[in-house]
């Protein structure tokens, strides 16, 4: 299985997993592994100009670099809570593409990406680079540990890391 099934399946198992709780007293945190990647979102506005995406990104020594496969973008679209406390939201196409480059590591170390993207009529569209820090955090409270992201969008005018 690649890392990209991995990463689904984990995703996916991570409700089951902690549906059956950590026991008295201890505070749940969800089963999910976190993914070394940089995750790429290409803007709406942007995202009609760009057919194929290259992305190097380079960290503590190590490079990595490939083409990536762009896949629509969606926004979640709250649908309320029932009155028993159950809530829900469904995913609708936003305009944006998104890719995900895989990391062998990732760590809060300087980064540098660069982007290679051509139009659809094949020719190149402006190189784009970005420095940056990935982010640590704690999204799910200290007890559950540090996740690191790291994000970056691209549109008309540039790279810039996404927030």
């Amino acid at each position: 299985m690649g890392k990209r099934g991995l990463l689904l399946a984990l995703l996916t198992t991570a409700g089951l997993a902690t549906a059956c709780g950590p026991g008295p007293g201890a505070v749940p945190c969800p089963a999910i592994a976190q993914a070394t990647a940089l995750s790429v979102t290409i803007a709406a506005d942007y995202a009609p100009q760009v057919d194929k995406l290259h992305l190097k990104a380079c960290q503590d020594g190590q490079c990595k670099e490939e083409g990536l496969e762009l896949r629509p973008g969606s926004a979640s679209i709250d649908q309320g809570c029932t009155p028993e406390g159950v809530c829900s939201a469904t995913a609708s196409p936003d305009g944006t593409k998104i890719a995900t480059l895989f990391l062998e590591s990732l760590t809060e170390s300087p980064m540098s990406v660069t982007a290679s993207a051509t139009a659809p009529d094949g020719s190149a569209l402006p190189v784009q680079s970005l420095d940056f820090r990935p982010r640590g955090d704690y999204p799910f409270g200290e007890q559950c540990g540090r996740f690191i992201s790291a994000s970056v969008l691209l549109d008309a005018a540039g790279l810039r890391e996404r927030t």
